[in-house]
């Protein structure tokens, strides 16, 4: 195959930068190197830009895209409750259909007829973006150098040393970040009983280590959107990654999770998502807080259907469509305050206050003045257990066991 120009989603590690020269020895095209901030905190854009134009880039696209991916696609896995099989808030996996919209965005602007991305083989990555090229653009080429190239790190060194490719200090882990978390997988980590060793938390403090002191934090939402932390309104960007910084101190947002990836494989990855727990745990509350128990039991089976299909890679998916609008009719009254206490690695909602909470004192209290009606209470059970008691009965006539 021949191509122009390929559009690189460059991160500037060692992965992609022996892949932004095997790519233009291989096909002999023009390089665009194209970097998201979607909230790294680890990464200089303005270092990894150099680098990529140093190494042969014709150009470099740095966007900053923190404000849309908070307000694209955080905010719906918010208003989904998203948490894939119970313990990964979908960090990484709502982040690659950006990635992916932006690049066939620039290949389109710079005339590239190709994508090419850093994901291997055996992941989820590989999925999620070229599902999205394709559904975007059919006419663009996904390519996946390392599923291709079958190099063993110690030859992708061995090739950035003969290459002049400044090579990064060696970690024996994948690592993967944004504002909504990081995920660590490969060295130790690939025997799912040998637990994570502390270096692999970079961003949070180990809750042996954390405060001896609680933390109470207050977040308020408006239709399903945290608007302000600690009674201080502000993006929902900003609100994430200082909320990030505060929950992190007390060692929340840790899972060490055992996963089913799209490709069969199972894997152990472990993630560091201090906000996304606050969060999400005070979202699910609120949302129970003002919703009836039949909105709240059908929402739990569209929340994992949506949790699903983004972590599938499925974003443009016309069911996805389907399954935010409903979520977003659900959240429309989920507006008011949570209480959460941070202690030594949780996050406990201790507090939640609503003008749409359908929890009345007058009827709920055991104080003398309740206004709910007891004497209804027989005739509501002879209902309620009428077919249990007649199956019952039946079954005792004709001998059946109980």
């Amino acid at each position: 195959m021949k191509f122009k120009k390929v559009v690189l989603l460059y991160s500037g590690g060692l992965d992609t930068s022996v892949m932004l020269k095997w790519i233009q020895e291989k096909y002999s095209c023009e390089l665009i190197a194209l970097t998201l901030d979607i909230g790294q905190p680890q990464t200089d854009f303005e270092k990894t830009k150099a680098k990529a134009l140093k190494l042969g880039a014709k150009k470099a696209f740095v966007i900053d895209a923190k404000k849309e991916f908070a307000e694209e696609y955080v905010s719906k896995a918010i208003k989904a409750n998203a948490m894939y099989e119970d313990s990964y808030p979908l960090s990484t996996a709502i982040g690659r259909p950006l990635l992916a919209k932006w690049a066939v965005k620039i290949a389109e602007q710079e005339g590239a007829d190709a994508i090419a991305h850093g994901s291997t083989g055996k992941g989820n990555d590989q999925v999620r973006i070229e599902a999205t090229v394709s559904s975007l653009n059919p006419n663009l080429t996904s390519l996946a150098p390392v599923r291709e190239w079958g190099l063993t790190r110690e030859e992708e060194m061995a090739y950035a040393e003969k290459h002049g490719i400044p090579i990064p200090e060696k970690s024996v882990y994948s690592t993967d970040e944004n504002m909504w978390g990081k995920s660590t997988e490969c060295g130790v980590l690939e025997d799912p009983f040998h637990e994570p060793p502390k270096e692999v938390f970079s961003y949070t403090t180990l809750p042996e280590k954390a405060p001896a002191e609680a933390e109470l934090i207050e977040i308020e939402f408006q239709a399903g959107i945290p608007c302000a932390l600690n009674g201080v309104k502000m993006p929902l960007h900003e609100l994430v990654m200082k909320l990030n910084g505060i929950a992190a101190k007390h060692g929340v947002g840790v899972s060490d999770h055992m996963e089913d990836r799209i490709v069969g494989l199972k894997s152990r990855e472990v993630y560091e998502c201090p906000a996304a727990e606050c969060i999400l745990k005070a979202h699910k509350d609120l949302e129970k807080t003002v919703c009836t128990i039949h909105e709240n039991t059908f929402k739990t089976m569209v929340d994992d259907k949506w949790a699903y299909m983004a972590y599938a890679g499925l974003w443009l998916d016309p069911l996805m469509g389907g399954l935010n609008a409903f979520i977003d009719k659900a959240n429309e009254k989920v507006c008011g305050k949570v209480k959460l206490k941070l202690f030594k690695g949780s996050a406990k909602v201790v507090g939640r206050s609503s003008p749409y909470a359908l929890y009345d004192l007058n009827l709920s209290t055991y104080e003398k003045g309740s206004l709910f009606n007891q004497n209804a209470a027989p005739g509501f059970i002879e209902l309620w257990g009428l077919q249990s008691k007649l199956a019952n009965h039946i079954s005792a006539k004709n001998g059946a066991h109980k």
